[in-house]
């Protein structure tokens, strides 16, 4: 996905200000793609410019007054062609996974706390999504819209589970590993991956 896709998927949504659109992130498409307030200013301008996207005129023209933007029909026809272009998964890229690999060669010290830590921010994560879902998705709830955003909401708590699943197991085998005594060689005997 790209910022300028979400920035139109937002605006179809609604139309709305930059600073509305960064709080807007802040609340729904900022759990799978984040931006910045400077990096969503910087990208209106470009699709204005492109002619994608125009600011709504205003009735009483103020100085320093927010603009409003709405998706002109080249940035619908953007969008939707993209919603259908092929894109190949993204390789993963974690930093915790490298470092249980360097684990590997330097010995797991203090990385049990970090397992820790980051089981404990996926257990919030997935409580905010459980709530998300429960508030915005009630029974019954069945738009064709409602369907979709609720389609990504349970990817998002299916990586969750995932990430707790994981983590627990990596808890189990770093517990058994036993720290290498002060001097001796860490990582011997192991094989690479």
């Amino acid at each position: 996905m790209s910022l300028p896709h979400a920035i139109l998927t937002a605006l179809l949504e609604k139309p709305s200000s930059g600073l509305e659109l960064t709080r807007r992130f802040d609340k729904s498409i900022g759990y799978f793609w984040s931006a910045t307030h400077q990096q969503i200013y910087r990208e209106l301008g470009r699709l204005e410019e492109a002619g994608l996207i125009r600011a709504l005129p205003s009735e009483v023209p103020v100085r320093g007054q927010k603009k409003e933007y709405e998706v002109l029909p080249d940035g619908s026809a953007e969008l939707a062609r993209w919603v259908g272009e092929r894109q190949d998964p993204k390789t993963v890229r974690d930093p915790l996974l490298l470092r249980i690999r360097a684990a590997a060669v330097v010995g797991p010290q203090g990385l049990e706390a970090e397992l820790r830590r980051h089981l404990g921010l996926h257990r919030r994560q997935l409580e905010t999504y459980e709530a998300i879902e429960e508030k915005d998705f009630p029974p019954g709830r069945r738009s064709d819209e409602d369907r979709l955003h609720r389609l990504v909401l349970r990817g998002g708590i299916a990586l969750e589970t995932f990430w707790l699943t994981w983590l627990e197991e990596a808890l189990a085998e770093v517990g058994e590993i036993a720290l290498p005594a002060p001097g001796a060689a860490p990582g011997a005997g192991g094989g690479a991956a």
